[in-house]
């Protein structure tokens, strides 16, 4: 059976707002203030939690950088937990769109490297859980994306088949992890990302999600 598997953050959802948010909760608690914007940092956000707190104490030209990030991981996480929802927002069309697919009988996982518990929180409050046959976090297992073992795990567990599967995605990430899979990548052209994606070569781009439908036909 055939099987779509989404990214979350830069994919299904833009969830910067959130994520800095509680970065910059951390640095307030520090005494820094805020280190980070939520329009020109967003591509940094979704690049996780140590990103965020790395580029913040860059700034301040911390020598113990490294150690300070290690210190203020929980915290951050803390934070981002308590407020998970609170800027997020689906793009336009996905549920449709993810409806319709199911609709085709394929079957639908997320494959995300935010950690399991955050992301079945995430979509539970955006109430966009069920749809889904699986979902693999970061922590699901001892290994993370762009290893495929995430990207196998949640395609077997959705009851879809790895010969007819695509990832959806929107980094070189995503994209790494679908070539070291074996099977084909589509990464979106909407998310806050800095790299532009089509220099990536994925099988296909997605510009908006009205058109998933014509560009899984092409892909699987």
């Amino acid at each position: 059976m055939r099987c779509v598997v989404f990214d979350l953050d830069g994919t299904l959802a833009d969830t910067s707002g959130d994520l800095i948010a509680a970065a910059n909760f951390c640095f307030r608690d520090l005494g820094h203030g805020d280190l980070l914007d939520p329009t020109l940092d967003a591509a940094t956000a979704l690049r996780g939690a140590r990103a965020m707190l790395r580029l913040g104490f860059e700034r301040l030209g911390l020598d113990d950088a490294e150690e300070q990030i290690d210190a203020q991981y929980p915290t951050l996480i803390d934070a981002y937990g308590d407020n998970i929802d609170t800027h997020t927002v689906l793009y336009p069309g996905v549920r449709e769109a993810v409806d319709r697919l199911k609709a085709l009988d394929m079957k639908v996982a997320i494959c995300t490297n935010k950690p399991e518990g955050l992301a079945e929180t995430l979509m539970a409050r955006l109430e966009f859980r069920d749809v889904f046959d699986a979902l693999i976090g970061a922590d699901t297992l001892p290994v993370r994306k762009p290893d495929p073992a995430p990207l196998f795990e949640a395609i077997d567990r959705s009851g879809g088949a790895r010969t007819s599967a695509v990832l959806i995605g929107d980094t070189a990430t995503d994209r790494n992890t679908a070539r070291a899979a074996g099977i084909p990548s589509v990464l979106v052209t909407f998310g806050p990302g800095e790299e532009d994606v089509s220099d990536l070569e994925p099988e296909a781009l997605l510009h908006h999600y009205d058109e998933l439908d014509s560009v899984i036909e092409a892909v699987i």
